[in-house]
């Protein structure tokens, strides 16, 4: 069957409506877990810093110059920790990162 030209506006104002109701939705979008290209932009990007960066040197600098600057990044660090668990008393079994004891040390 031909469209007439009369389907032919109707047909536009259909995508228009489905256009917007992605927009609306997110369909069509990449987020979250399965976003897979950003999976992949990131690990070509640590790929690409680790083999031209020296990483020990990095490692060295970002150290705390003195006690007074350990004891900030540590406080920092504690604050942060706090935010990503809920509350400071929050006793959440386990982290994220294997090989790692809560308090950051292997």
């Amino acid at each position: 069957m031909n469209p007439t030209p009369n389907d032919e506006p109707q047909m536009g104002q259909d995508k228009k409506r489905s256009d917007q109701q992605q927009m609306q939705t997110g369909e069509g979008q990449q987020y979250g877990e399965g976003n897979y290209k950003a999976t992949r932009d990131y690990n070509r990007g640590m790929k690409d810093h680790v083999e031209h960066h020296d990483i020990e040197k990095e490692a060295r600098d970002a150290a705390p110059r003195n006690a007074s600057e350990e004891k900030e990044m540590e406080e920092a660090e504690r604050i942060g920790r706090s935010k990503a668990r809920g509350s400071e008393g929050s006793d959440l079994a386990g982290n994220n990162n294997p090989g790692e004891n809560d308090d950051g040390e292997k």
